[in-house]
């Protein structure tokens, strides 16, 4: 019986090591992702401490909008929408610490407190006063609680499937419990479970190419970029959104994948509750990245909207 014991841990043994073997990952040198994913646009600049991957790109007199990308994503999310927008707007897009090209916080504080302090400094040093604020995602959840902290910087607010609210897993004013066992993922990153994951943010999974699978799987290869995924869930300390979401009286649209499969629509109606002049825009077929499953579809709802100005005031 020992012996069949011991045959079977040694067989186990051998197993766990084939497939560490297989599926180790390490980080990619970081010359070579920033040679692949910047351009002649892309700068590198301090922002209170770290280092931030930004682009400020279009017309410089026209008004300015910040996007604001998901959890594991990238200012690249955007280029779609950016390419038709630079024509009359001034378009600066970042990489939040820990994603893209940014490399992860030096202060390794990834709380959304954190995020708005990030984007203070970046705006200040770009000596932009006022912006039309547009997220994704959790990118939707940071452009809410910094239009609710600070009104005065913000014309127009834009949240794309945003996540904020209470869910299973997720409570207020607690910390998620994140497994342990989630750390292999530095050492231990197959593709096909990547793939996986990614592919809920798609309902049209023919737009997940190898080519646009290849960014998001190479870019949390850049050195820290997977710490840090593990770091933000792990400080991500949802507030009670109802005092932020009613101290916002600037004009809101929202747009909505009617195919979420990441943060359902029916979602929406939390925030139209509390922001009664937002206009709330379901896409069709579409999940939870508009801006990349569909562009030419999702775009025009943004442009209309930035361009409509209020017939009365709503403060």
């Amino acid at each position: 019986m020992k012996k069949i014991l011991r045959n079977l841990l040694l067989l186990l043994s051998a197993i766990t090591c084939l497939a560490i073997m297989i599926f180790w990952r390490s980080d990619l040198p970081e010359s070579d992702l920033v040679k692949k994913y910047s351009n002649a646009s892309s700068q590198l600049i301090e922002i209170e401490g770290s280092r931030i991957h930004m682009r400020d790109t279009g017309n410089p007199q026209g008004p300015a909008i910040l996007f604001i990308h998901g959890f594991g994503a990238s200012l690249h999310t955007w280029e779609d929408w950016s390419k038709e927008l630079e024509k009359d707007y001034r378009v600066i897009r970042f990489d939040l610490p820990g994603s893209g090209l940014s490399g992860p916080d030096q202060k390794l504080n990834y709380s959304d407190e954190r995020s708005i302090q990030i984007i203070e400094g970046l705006l200040d040093t770009l000596k932009v006063q006022k912006i039309n604020i547009v997220g994704n995602s959790i990118g939707g959840r940071i452009a809410w609680y910094f239009t609710a902290m600070h009104p005065e910087r913000v014309d127009k607010m834009v949240l794309i499937s945003p996540d904020g609210f209470k869910s299973p897993g997720m409570s207020y004013n607690k910390a998620p419990e994140i497994p342990r066992y989630l750390s292999m993922i530095n050492y231990i990153f197959p593709k096909f479970v990547f793939r996986e994951n990614l592919e809920f943010a798609y309902f049209n999974q023919s737009v997940l190419t190898d080519q646009l699978f290849d960014r998001y799987y190479e870019l949390a290869l850049y050195p820290g970029n997977r710490q840090a995924m593990i770091d933000r869930m792990r400080q991500t300390v949802l507030k009670d959104p109802a005092p932020f979401l009613k101290k916002i009286h600037c004009p809101v649209l929202i747009l909505w994948g009617e195919r979420d499969a990441m943060i359902p629509v029916e979602n929406a109606k939390d925030y139209i509750a509390l922001m009664p002049q937002a206009d709330l825009q379901v896409l069709q077929g579409i999940g939870h990245l508009p801006q990349e499953e569909d562009p030419s579809r999702s775009l025009p709802y943004l442009l209309k909207f930035l361009k409509t100005k209020p017939s009365v005031s709503i403060h």
